[in-house]
């Protein structure tokens, strides 16, 4: 699989991230671009179930809140798109709003970052 499409596939649900994840580690060169993909799309499936977890307990409480739950469960839909064009465009960009916090964070995926532990 090249490494254009291993990027773009991380964004494709949890499914996905394991499927590219599995590629990245089996394959002999270690794309930068791949691994950002990876630690950027894991992030937004963290950030995703999290919230998926605050809004169903909010709205355990206050039902009338579910309109504007809605609305707020598009945001990660929407960082996985704005990901997807990133690893399409072949850019190591961060999504916005959570891309941040989440850049160099998962050091499991690089084999580099293991080797100097």
């Amino acid at each position: 699989m090249k490494n254009k499409t291993m990027a773009i596939v991380a964004y494709i649900t949890l499914i996905g991230w394991v499927i590219s994840y599995l590629e990245f580690k089996k394959s002999t060169t270690k794309s930068s671009l791949v691994n950002y993909h990876l630690g950027q799309s894991l992030g937004i499936i963290i950030t995703s179930f999290v919230l998926s977890i605050v809004s169903s307990i909010i709205l355990a409480i206050v039902p009338a809140l579910g309109f504007i739950f809605y609305i707020i469960m598009l945001i990660p839909f929407i960082l996985l798109l704005l990901g997807i064009i990133a690893a399409n465009n072949e850019v190591e960009k961060p999504v916005p709003v959570i891309g941040k916090i989440f850049e160099g964070k998962f050091n499991f995926m690089s084999e580099q970052q293991q080797e100097k532990i």
